[in-house]
């Protein structure tokens, strides 16, 4: 069974080599000065503990729940890094209109427990990290990046989507056929009477 992932939000003001899928609702910039290229550092970890982790996560997508649920999105706006900032909050209102239409409540995150599948890292400058809620009977999955301000992690980027909390079994791998099925016992005992 393949699971369709809806996704439910894309907003991110990050540099088109940087993270491409992140980038289309950025706003144009002026091309970079040519000039000596520095080779892209690899991701490293970020220097941040599990405290602060959850505060930004939390912060970040109940800022996100209560603009969807006002429809006012100039305090997630001017929660941001300067690079988020440049969207407008008629712009994020845009961005958002599917989740407010939808009436997707995140207030669970501020009681659930985050699982991170991308434990925070630093990547060109920006800390990123990425995981799930594991709700019933979809998980909120989200993916968010940091910009250092003034001594403080900012938003500059977010990605929320819903999806299936069920497991999902490959679709790619063909079903073993009836000769390709192993032969004898499973190695487990029954639990009740014998059988004739």
């Amino acid at each position: 069974m393949i699971v369709k992932v809806k996704t439910i939000l894309l907003a991110a003001l990050v540099a088109a080599s940087f993270f491409p899928m992140m980038a289309s609702a950025q706003s144009p910039k002026p091309a970079p000065k040519p000039g000596p290229s520095r080779p892209a550092q690899a991701p490293r970890p970020a220097d941040i503990d599990k405290n602060g982790v959850l505060i930004l996560i939390r912060s970040t997508l109940l800022a996100l729940d209560q603009a969807n649920k006002t429809g006012n999105y100039t305090v997630l706006r001017d929660l941001g890094a300067p690079g988020f900032q440049t969207n407008t909050a008629a712009r994020l209102a845009e961005i958002f209109a599917s989740q407010r239409k939808d009436n997707l409540d995140l207030s669970g995150v501020a009681v659930l427990e985050p699982q991170l599948s991308m434990l925070p890292q630093i990547e060109n400058g920006l800390m990123h990290m990425a995981g799930f809620f594991p709700s019933v009977p979809t998980q909120i999955r989200f993916e968010l990046l940091y910009a250092p301000v003034q001594g403080q992690w900012k938003l500059f980027g977010l990605s929320v989507s819903l999806g299936s909390s069920a497991p999902v079994a490959p679709s790619d791998a063909p079903a073993p056929s009836a000769a390709e099925q192993p032969r004898g016992g499973t190695g487990l005992r029954p639990s009740g009477p014998k059988q004739p």
